[in-house]
């Protein structure tokens, strides 16, 4: 892309290598119950199977909130949507989705994880949202690199 060239989508991917193998570091974002040692400070409530809808709660932002499971192929791959805030999604269903992908390194002693996300109005409330996403997954996946090698919390009291 050119300088010059215009923004067409508003999308971000972020990836990190957690030193555990695919099934384990997949397992610990699929699970409810480790996923909310880590990652969903007020919990995270069903697990990420196809077609499931499960809820997650942040001290950051009060309020559980929907999530609807639209993928899960252990322990490679999950896509997750949830209503975005209003005008800040591109498209008709004005949901903002999340593709975790899992790939063995090293034999799969360690994981790269990625995390896009995308479906972000190229406006300013749009980049606002997607910013922030952006800076809470790569949080995340720090949380879970801490979490799956060493099992500590980041996250603990460091929003409350």
């Amino acid at each position: 892309m050119t300088e010059d060239a215009a923004l067409q989508r508003l999308a971000f991917t972020v990836s990190g290598r957690v030193a555990r193998p695919c099934a384990e570091v997949y397992e610990a974002v699929a699970d409810p119950a480790q996923l909310s040692r880590y990652f969903t400070t007020g919990g995270a409530r069903g697990r990420l199977d196809a077609g499931a809808e499960v809820s997650w709660d942040f001290a950051d932002f009060p309020g559980r909130f929907p999530v609807r499971v639209i993928e899960a192929e252990p322990p490679r791959r999950i896509v997750i949507e949830w209503d975005a805030a209003p005008g800040t999604a591109d498209g008709d269903a004005a949901a903002t989705r999340t593709t975790f992908e899992f790939e063995p390194v090293d034999d799969d002693t360690r994981t790269l994880v990625t995390i896009t996300e995308s479906a972000w109005k190229l406006t300013e409330g749009g980049a606002k949202h997607a910013f922030g996403n952006c800076e809470g997954w790569t949080g995340m996946l720090a949380a879970l690199k801490a979490w799956v090698e060493h099992g500590i919390n980041l996250r603990e009291g460091f929003y409350r």
